[in-house]
């Protein structure tokens, strides 16, 4: 059995990987170029198809009991809208934070229904909310909304397959996207967000809830 993270390299991603390794569980963590000679680390770009089908294919026979699909990008923090948000910037954002995520469990469901108890994990963020809209962000906001339905849908086509589908807001995190004025670090979003996969099962699919396990409104 595997974890697979996606965009491991630092932050959320690179503080999961750390924690599922010190619990002892065979990981693989990727990061958009290079790899190791252990397999923890793979190269994937999740906006090039190419790229996700050479990372499936380097894990073919590997039952993949938890794929955490935590990649993403936050290219319109501080913009105005005035004189700001170009057209790259929307597909920047939907091509990691969305379809990104699509092609990925898209190309490991094989993997997935090796497992015998395969599960899903979307880091989406509570700024995905039709109900919590302060303005701004309008980028962001719109492709974690859209993480979100994805997320919701796929929940319901792979109930019959026994694969459960979470959407998580991981905290506002001490990251270089959250930034220094966020609330929480790295370990505690990562403490959160273990017991919540943990938690995950077909019973809960579709769950769209924060690190600490409160439900978030859609």
């Amino acid at each position: 059995m595997a974890i697979v993270i996606t965009g491991a390299s630092r932050g959320i991603g690179a503080g999961l990987h750390a924690a599922y390794t010190a619990r002892g569980q065979t990981v693989v963590g990727t990061i958009r170029s290079g790899e190791d000679e252990t397999g923890a680390w793979r190269s994937l770009d999740v906006t090039d198809p190419e790229s996700v089908a050479r990372f499936a294919a380097g894990l073919d026979s590997v039952p993949v009991d938890l794929l955490v699909c935590n990649a993403g990008v936050y290219p319109d923090k501080g913009m105005k809208l005035a004189d700001d948000y170009p057209a790259e910037i929307w597909a920047e954002a939907f091509a990691t934070n969305v379809s990104g995520v699509f092609l990925v469990i898209q190309a490991l469901l094989p993997n997935l229904q090796m497992a015998e108890s395969p599960r899903i994990a979307i880091l989406s963020s509570h700024m995905a909310s039709t109900l919590r809209a302060p303005g701004g962000s309008y980028v962001y906001r719109a492709s974690k909304a859209a993480a979100l339905n994805l997320g919701r849908n796929l929940a319901t086509d792979l109930a019959p397959l026994g694969i459960a589908v979470g959407i998580y807001h991981p905290g506002w995190v001490l990251t270089e996207m959250g930034g220094p004025k966020a609330e929480i670090t790295v370990e505690q979003s990562v403490a959160g967000l273990l017991e919540r996969f943990e938690a995950l099962t077909p019973e809960r699919t579709g769950v769209f809830e924060t690190w600490k396990g409160d439900p978030l409104d859609v």
